[in-house]
C-alpha cells in the first residue's frame, strides 16, 4: 500500500506567508530556525512547539473568518 503526502500546499501564495508565520512564531517562542533550512539538529520538541503554535494561529484564523470577525488583525495569540 503506497502512501501519498497529504500537506502539500493546494495555494502557492500561501507558502510565504506560512514560512513567514513559521519565523514569527519561532521568535516568539525562542527557538533558533537553522538557516540552513536542515532540522535534522533541532529536537522534536522544538519543531513540534512551532507546528503547535502554528496549528492554532491558522484555526483562529479560520474561525474569525468564518464568524465574520475579521479585522485584518490575525496576530492574537
Amino acid at each position: 500500500m503506497a502512501s501519498s503526502r497529504s500537506n502539500n500546499i493546494l495555494v502557492q501564495q500561501a507558502k510565504s506567508a506560512l514560512e513567514q508565520m513559521k519565523y514569527e512564531v519561532a521568535q516568539e517562542l525562542g527557538i533558533q530556525i537553522p538557516q540552513d533550512g536542515y532540522y535534522g539538529n533541532m529536537a522534536t520538541r522544538d519543531t513540534g512547539a512551532i507546528g503547535g503554535h502554528i496549528t492554532r494561529r491558522l484555526i483562529q484564523i479560520a474561525e474569525q473568518q468564518l464568524s465574520g470577525g475579521s479585522n485584518g488583525n490575525f496576530r492574537r495569540m
